[in-house]
């Protein structure tokens, strides 16, 4: 792929991240109001306003991989009317600790004794909060592994097996979390239980399809509508409920029975006092990307619900498309913009992501048509346990693999979509981008 395309799609990549930039979606949706020369009156959080003078302490909580960036743009508004707070992120998203909100870092995908740490100076904070208090929480995707507090009876290593297993079984983010919540004591709105009676509002970059707020981040301040049961049998559809730890199994199984609580459900009463709010979302991205496509002289095309399933499956989809609007012969050059995330279902024992799996697989189907370009990435710069946010492909990256003795099948059929990327010069790593509102596929059509 020529330069000038490469730096199209990085252009229109860019726009998109830019949609979700963390310090941005709080600074937009946060305010002091006052009259001149007099003291701040009320705190406005999304049009909604809420006097200082019933407040007697504000907490600022926040998880997730756009953590830092909306937890600085909530100092840098409320300064030193924040009391305490407590940021967790990964590394490499700015776990620099702040004035008043101390910082933590832990691991993603994979949970870690960090997270543990960070998440129980987390329910230590809330557990302090009165009810004259106000408990601002700022969530984004990743908090799931980032903020991690195993529920009784499951050890940190079991809660690690069990992400491990459905990571690799294919399963999607909402049956992930589902499973989850069930084995967290923060999570499926067990945080907004520690935080009652105080107010609890929520600022939320989504990362999930629908913009669930019971889905992202576990929901640890949302009802949660799932069950035990429904965990259970996600563990068995996946294929991965013999090899979950004995400990899962009793938990989830006592759950189902009656045996123990289940999580905090919709009507419950702590619920009365919390608000969560959608700040940022994939829709919001693409249709930032979609702008950004129009200024450089292509017209988009938003496709719905394409960027979803196994990758394989979603390449075949975006590669019909594709040459639909190649066949259509316009005027102005196309470009197709898709939004979500795919799924892989592991069987080899390669290294790669969703959306490097995602774009072999669709260099595979648009082979020798140098019409079309594409770019696959995750908004967060990073993909899978990969240090790419995902890859480049064009109708002539196979011949060019081909040439230098690489078959594309073969690196697909071992889920090695990394070391082929790595050998051909396709691999796009912009770095961690401080936010995440899941990943974005833009297509080029000549």
């Amino acid at each position: 792929m020529d330069r000038e395309t490469r730096e199209l799609l990085t252009q229109i990549y860019r726009a998109a991240v830019s949609a979700a930039d963390a310090y941005s979606c709080v600074k937009e949706n946060l305010a002091l109001e006052a009259e001149a020369g007099l003291p701040a009156a009320a705190l406005v959080i999304n049009n909604s306003r809420y006097l200082l003078s019933e407040i007697k302490n504000i907490y600022v909580i926040a998880a997730g991989k756009a953590a830092y960036g909306m937890a600085k743009a909530a100092e840098d508004v409320l300064g030193d009317m924040v009391r305490e707070g407590v940021f967790v992120t990964a590394g490499g998203y700015g776990g620099r600790a702040l004035s008043r909100i101390q910082g933590f870092e832990a691991s993603h995908p994979l949970p870690d004794g960090r997270g543990i740490i960070a998440a129980g100076r987390i329910m230590e904070l809330a557990g302090r909060a009165s009810a004259n208090d106000l408990v601002l929480c700022l969530l984004s995707g990743g908090a799931s592994s980032l903020m991690v507090l195993p529920a009784e009876g499951i050890s940190l290593k079991d809660k690690q097996e069990v992400t491990r297993l459905l990571l690799a079984s294919g399963a999607d983010i909402g049956e992930i979390n589902c499973v989850r919540k069930h084995l967290s004591a923060v999570k499926g709105g067990r945080l907004a239980e520690a935080i009652s009676p105080a107010m609890t509002v929520s600022v939320i970059i989504s990362d999930v399809a629908g913009d669930d707020t019971g889905v992202i981040a576990s929901g640890p301040t949302a009802p949660d509508e799932t069950t035990c049961l429904q965990a259970l049998e996600i563990l068995k559809i996946r294929g991965v409920y013999e090899r979950i730890p004995p400990s899962v199994r009793e938990r989830l199984q006592k759950g189902a029975s009656g045996l123990i609580p289940e999580t905090p459900k919709p009507g419950d009463a702590i619920f009365g006092r919390v608000t969560n709010f959608v700040a940022a979302s994939n829709a919001a991205a693409l249709a930032k990307a979609s702008e950004m496509a129009a200024y450089l002289g292509y017209r988009p095309y938003i496709l719905n619900g394409l960027l979803a399933g196994e990758a394989r499956d979603a390449a075949k989809r975006l590669a019909r498309e594709a040459f639909q609007h190649k066949r259509a012969r316009r005027p102005t050059p196309a470009c197709l913009l898709a939004g979500g995330e795919t799924t892989v279902t592991v069987k080899g024992d390669g290294i790669g992501g969703r959306n490097q799996e995602t774009a072999l697989a669709f260099a595979i189907e648009i082979k020798g048509d140098r019409r079309v370009s594409a770019l696959f990435a995750g908004t967060d710069g990073i993909d899978g346990p990969t240090d790419a946010a995902g890859a480049f492909v064009g109708g002539e990256t196979i011949k060019d693999a081909g040439d230098k003795g690489l078959s594309a099948g073969d690196y697909l059929q071992n889920n090695d979509s990394n070391s082929f990327f790595g050998k051909t010069g396709g691999l796009f790593s912009p770095g961690p981008t401080g936010t995440n509102v899941m990943d974005i596929g833009v297509i080029l059509v000549k």
